[in-house]
């Protein structure tokens, strides 16, 4: 069976553009909730329209409302869901497991897909999403074709993969450095793109993060021998007729699968960066690239003059293209029409243009080619659309978001991630100790010992963000062992980690499962889970205007910006940014791992966050070399509720925006 053809719609034009291209399928979003914040998106107003033109053309439009919601954001969420309901959008893609926990008691007539920010990796993933109603998952991009073999073999839930287009460093969902830099969460829509900034290391300034684009255009037929649902293409800030490009070749490939050469041949015009099979073709080692810039590098600036400048090129250019100039640091000095130009001897191009500064060595891309044109007005088909649930409706499912909270005794979790630490912390001062520790370091705790064994109320393991589906079943047997020598309680990273977990067992959840809003929290509950970690990335009113008190706060930590599975092409242990922090860089189990060498310190708020009425803290050692009198004097100021320095406050006063 053929996979569908999913393309991005991020605007009007390129709405149109992938349905002329073959599209079997669309992904949109609206002006709020939805991961391409800066796209131009749609609004409710026009989804009336958008469907009209959808089931006319008979493509399927799925709807991304996959970013995190604020507590303040759900009574507009339930307008848009509400909406929705009332619709015959094909499904709607989430990330927020408040989202989720809304359509299915509200709205359960939503089809709802797990976006790849869900971080959905392996088969315990793909079984707890069909037991829980989703009708298909978006895999993590970071996946050996071998394995998503496994996956689907072990599952019956539609599987949908990305197969052309941009590549995050991190995996989706688990990154934070646009959050940290500057409070533009990813996960909120807002990605910055640090990834794609020049680093000092090693004495020399270069990319180290920033990943060419995927091509799996060859790979088409053994995915579609896999059973792979949905073959997807990344886009939606891209151009209308990179979208229709893109959707010519793979409607190609897909309806003749002889044709490769043919289907290469349209995608090298589709001026986006030089392309890697990355982890299904196992190109990992090359998958990083040295220019960031995005489009058809034409050539250097060689001369310049007050009203014009000179570069050699030898693609032919045509009135109407576009081109932009970039610094030879990567900072984009400008774009310009094709109006006036010239072509000369020897592939000489002068294009006649004053409104940008331009130097010598300067490096032209070609930007877009305008050499097709599509619908750009969408008339509004609004029907029967209402605007917003009614009030009383509203209300009464929010004053539901209501919690029992617990005004227990004040409770410490201190995460450590060596067995080293063991010996540094004063365990009488501790109430809950999080080990969380390499996979080589498991075998090497004694659990039998009397320590660990009068100490067992204390202790909780934890499970890593990222289980291939290799290690499945290594930590499956590690759970059982554990649990079998009275170590039961139990933090994961996923909330599909519940799959491999003993019976009766006393669950936690970490920050990698967001729960940003009251209906998170709710959902988590009716998951039977103990107690939950808030995430890093929060900000104090969002906190403050949560029913929920019962959470762990983290108040000492040093957040992982980039969780990555590919490596960095760099010996030193530190990274430089152009503002001169510093970054620090681990391997663990195979994975990068990018914090910043500053901790987060929070525990100067913390008798202002008891009066409140919060009395969970967490103190995160991760990434701290095992010192006494590093945990004493954390544990000085956190029982005086003082800060540490040197420290950052992350987004908890600033706003996450």
């Amino acid at each position: 069976m053929k996979p569908e053809l999913l393309l991005p719609a991020g605007s009007v034009e390129a709405f149109f553009a992938a349905i002329e291209g073959g599209a079997d399928a669309v992904y949109l979003g609206l002006n709020n909730f939805n991961a391409r914040g800066r796209a131009s998106n749609f609004s409710l107003s026009q989804l009336g329209s958008l469907l009209y033109h959808a089931n006319k053309n008979n493509v399927k439009m799925y709807l991304t409302l996959n970013t995190v919601v604020k507590n303040e954001e759900l009574p507009e969420l339930l307008d848009i869901l509400f909406v929705i309901s009332k619709s015959n959008i094909s499904a709607v893609i989430i990330q927020d497991w408040g989202v989720y926990y809304l359509i299915k008691k509200y709205f359960p007539q939503i089809k709802i897909h797990a976006s790849t920010q869900m971080a959905n990796h392996n088969s315990a993933g793909a079984m707890f999403s069909e037991k829980h109603g989703f009708e298909r998952i978006i895999l993590a991009r970071e996946l050996l074709l071998n394995e998503l073999q496994e996956i689907k073999q072990k599952s019956n839930i539609q599987l949908e993969i990305f197969v052309h287009g941009a590549l995050c460093y991190s995996f989706s969902g688990m990154c934070l450095f646009s959050s940290y830099i500057g409070g533009h969460g990813a996960n909120r829509g807002l990605c910055t793109q640090p990834c794609r900034r020049f680093y000092l290391s090693e004495n020399k300034n270069d990319t180290i993060f920033s990943l060419k684009d995927q091509q799996l255009l060859e790979y088409i037929s053994e995915l579609t021998k896999i059973g792979i649902t949905s073959i997807k293409v990344e886009g939606r800030m891209k151009s209308a007729e990179y979208v229709y490009r893109v959707a010519k070749a793979y409607r190609m490939i897909i309806d003749h699968p002889e044709k490769v050469d043919e289907a290469a041949n349209i995608l090298k015009m589709d001026l986006s960066r030089e392309k890697t099979s990355f982890f299904v073709g196992k190109d990992i080692g090359n998958a990083i690239t040295s220019n960031p810039a995005t489009g058809k590098l034409l050539g250097k600036i060689i001369s310049t003059s007050k009203d014009n400048f000179t570069f050699n090129s030898e693609i032919k250019l045509n009135m109407g293209n576009r081109i932009r100039i970039h610094s030879g640091k990567g900072e984009i000095r400008g774009a310009v029409k094709l109006k006036k130009f010239e072509s000369g001897k020897n592939n000489k191009i002068i294009v006649w243009q004053t409104n940008h500064k331009v130097v010598v060595g300067d490096l032209v891309f070609l930007s877009e080619l305008r050499d097709k044109k599509f619908t750009l007005k969408l008339e509004e088909k609004t029907g029967t659309y209402i605007q917003s649930m009614p009030a009383f409706q509203r209300s009464k499912i929010l004053k539901q978001l209501k919690f029992t909270n617990n005004k227990g005794n004040q409770e410490n979790f201190v995460r450590i991630d060596s067995i080293k630490w063991l010996n540094k912390i004063w365990i009488k001062n501790i109430d809950n100790v999080i080990l969380n520790l390499p996979k080589r370091e498991w075998s090497e705790l004694k659990t039998d010992s009397p320590f660990i064994q009068k100490n067992s109320r204390k202790f909780i393991i934890e499970l890593p963000k990222f289980i291939p589906e290799n290690s499945l079943e290594f930590y499956k047997d590690l759970c059982l062992k554990f649990a079998s020598n009275n170590l039961k309680t139990f933090m994961i990273s996923h909330i599909s980690q519940k799959e491999i977990l003993p019976k009766n067992t006393r669950i936690l959840t970490n920050e990698n499962v967001y729960i940003f809003n009251d209906a998170a929290i709710a959902f988590l509950q009716s998951e039977n889970i103990n107690s939950y970690v808030y995430p890093l990335e929060n900000e104090i009113t969002n906190l403050y205007k949560s029913n929920d008190r019962n959470g762990i706060v983290p108040l000492y930590f040093h957040p992982q910006l980039f969780l990555s599975r590919v490596p960095v092409k760099t010996g030193e242990d530190f990274i430089i940014d152009d503002r001169d922090e510093k970054f620090q860089k681990n391997v663990r189990d195979g994975l990068t791992v990018i914090v910043p060498e500053a901790a987060i310190s929070l525990l100067q708020y913390k008798k202002e966050l008891q009066k409140n009425g919060f009395h969970k803290w967490l103190i995160d050692l991760s990434s701290v070399k095992p010192s006494k009198n590093i945990y004493n004097t954390i544990m000085k100021r956190f029982m005086n509720s003082e800060q540490i320095q040197p420290s950052t406050t992350f987004n908890f006063k600033k706003g996450l925006k």
